[in-house]
């Protein structure tokens, strides 16, 4: 796992520009740094060593030195890859992966990308053509921002290493704020900074002579196939994890794995036969999972390290953990999981971990709602909508969100894993709405290529393309590299993929659970009560935590400082608190989005990076 960073054109200071922008990014590679600087191109690595770790420095050149690559992530077929390319007439002088994708595009151009198993984000320069070539993996496990300045790109891993370029302007988009405030996570193109962008997953670029092309090379489709019995689906799957888990085990160090109470990361750990698990928890029982983790350890006979989070540690960490996410993310087990992955790191550089179930196989509660509003959406939709109507007249009485729900559309209704704020609330606490990309219309491409499935299957590749890249995947990435830990993520990968995307739906979602095939898989493995375990996520206690004095004080601080002011009605923000505090409401997730906004406005508009930089 490593950083990447750079940028076109020349400048006088080129090596020190890129110099700044590889040092912020050191966490992601502190084994090692590499940097090309040459006639309209500065490309920067740092590097975290997991194969070949004496050949593998980059970049990397072609033989005649007029291509050269910066990579981050792992290619899992590298070795196939290695021995066709050879027997093409290439010559390779290292054992790296990173040669392999070179001399692959030299023979494939962007043919290569589908080809590929892995996680990726990496540059070519192509030194004959002056152009700069770029790609991102298929499901977003790794990022890859990028900026257009004065006719040339910036890019890298993180965007803190991007604003390093000189003259780049700093500003909020308002516009990623108003719709963050709905998804909970940055969800537009365009990020929190205005100019800079994330490359989309299964997207490539070519940027020459000022201009950029971006383009889809692959994308994923749900085709069910109803040929096959639940015992045939069962050993497909167990079949394609215990392929993938040997793959990404590959590594010239060792592996570990993450390990909570669910059913995917218990899988995982039970099926890698490696030595560590690695798991925390906090100082509420009912917000612990360490218990749990070792005794499972035991029983699949792996050690098990844990880290109990104190609530002063939790908050303190806070600004901290906003840094590393480049921007605002209103999950609070992002912050737990810069705590597993600060143990993990303590003993090995990659873990394992279970990211990716619940979309492929239908893992998420939300997902048996259909079934469950049928009585109700069966109606004619003008029926609905008096019902759901009525209903928010009703005071707050048992069934009322019921009705409520099922007089809306899907579309209406599901945006993914989190809807924090509706528009017509986050309107009225900003300051100044604008009221573009409502979030009908940011999900409308994605409903309107699975319209002819299935309601359930519409929320998967919903999540996909929405929840999965914007929250898990991203914290996933950032607080792993901000203790210079690899994560990876055996579900995934393209084979497990192709298994999960043509399993029907009853096999993948029932009225008894959800992920159903795939917890008949991981049967084999895990005593039932960790197979059947409900899906429950990281708990985190902020519920409880918002209604003592201390973190009361502290939020309300926030929200009457005048950065709140220039962006919120600070009055609408203290109101959210009080009804939290007098436990007239759950306002909790409302204002965890709100607080961790202005915390990361703080940390990259306020001075406060340079307060987290200076303690490292």
């Amino acid at each position: 796992m490593c950083g990447i960073c750079g940028f076109t054109g020349e400048l006088v200071t080129s090596e020190e520009i890129l110099e700044h922008m590889m040092e912020k990014i050191f966490h992601r590679g502190p084994d090692s740094g590499g940097k090309h600087i040459d006639t309209g191109i500065a490309m920067g690595f740092r590097r975290l060593s997991f194969i070949d770790l004496t050949g593998g420095d980059q970049p990397i050149y072609n033989e005649t030195r007029d291509m050269v690559i910066t990579f981050n992530g792992e290619i899992y077929n590298h070795q196939e890859l290695r021995e066709e390319l050879l027997q093409k007439g290439h010559t390779m002088r290292s054992n790296a992966d990173t040669e392999v994708l070179l001399h692959g595009y030299e023979e494939y151009g962007e043919a290569l990308l589908p080809r590929l198993r892995g996680m990726f984000a990496f540059v070519i320069w192509d030194a004959k053509k002056k152009t700069l070539f770029g790609a991102r993996d298929f499901f977003g496990i790794k990022p890859f921002y990028y900026a257009l300045y004065q006719g040339q790109m910036i890019y890298g891993s993180e965007i803190k290493s991007i604003l390093e370029y000189p003259g780049l302007p700093r500003e909020v988009n308002r516009d990623a704020l108003e719709n963050y405030l709905t998804f909970q996570y940055s969800v537009l193109p365009e990020t929190f900074f205005k100019g800079i962008f994330k490359l989309p997953p299964a997207h490539c670029f070519t940027f020459c002579e000022g201009n950029l092309t971006v383009k889809r090379y692959w994308e994923p489709v749900f085709e069910p196939d109803e040929s096959k019995t639940l015992t045939e689906w069962i050993d497909e799957i167990d079949a394609a994890m215990q392929d993938s888990v040997e793959k990404h085990k590959i590594s010239d160090v060792e592996v570990g794995s993450f390990l909570s109470s669910g059913v995917d990361s218990s899988y995982v750990a039970a099926t890698f036969h490696g030595d560590k698990t690695f798991t925390v928890g906090f100082d509420y029982e009912k917000y612990n999972e360490i218990d749990y983790a070792k005794a499972l350890s035991e029983k699949i006979q792996i050690d098990n390290y844990s880290k109990l989070i104190s609530t002063k540690e939790y908050w303190d960490s806070i600004p901290k953990v906003q840094y590393h996410m480049d921007e605002p993310l209103a999950d609070a087990s992002a912050i737990a999981l810069y705590f597993v992955s600060k143990t993990a790191a303590e003993h090995v550089k990659a873990a394992m971990s279970g990211e990716g179930a619940d979309e492929f196989f239908g893992g998420y509660n939300i997902y048996r709602e259909p079934h469950a509003l049928r009585p109700i959406t069966r109606l004619p939709r003008p029926v609905r909508k008096a019902v759901g109507a009525f209903a928010k007249r009703l005071p707050n009485v048992k069934g009322k969100n019921y009705l409520i729900r099922g007089s809306k559309d899907l579309r209406e209704r599901f945006i993914g894993n989190a809807f924090i704020f509706p528009e017509e609330q986050r309107e009225a606490i900003l300051r100044d709405p604008s009221g573009r990309y409502p979030h009908t219309e940011l999900t409308k491409p994605y409903y309107d290529k699975v319209s002819h499935l299935d309601e359930e299957t519409q929320m998967q590749y919903i999540d996909m393309h929405f929840w999965l890249i914007g929250d898990i995947l991203l914290k996933a990435d950032k607080m792993s590299m901000a203790n210079s830990l690899e994560v990876r993520v055996p579900f995934l990968d393209r084979e497990v993929f192709d298994v999960a995307r043509k399993i029907p739906t009853r096999y993948r979602i029932t009225k008894e659970n959800t992920k159903f095939a795939m917890r008949q898989a991981a049967h084999r493995y895990l005593p039932d009560m960790v197979a059947e375990k409900k899906k429950l996520g990281f708990p985190v206690p902020i519920r409880i935590w918002l209604r003592e004095d201390a973190y009361y004080l502290k939020v309300k601080e926030a929200f009457t400082s005048p950065a709140a002011a220039e962006f919120f009605h600070t009055d609408k923000l203290v109101e959210l608190l009080d009804e939290h505090r007098m436990q007239h409401a759950d306002n909790s997730r409302k204002i965890w989005t709100v607080y961790m906004f202005l915390v990361w406005h703080k940390v990259y508009f306020e001075g406060g990076e340079a307060e987290i930089t200076a303690m490292k």
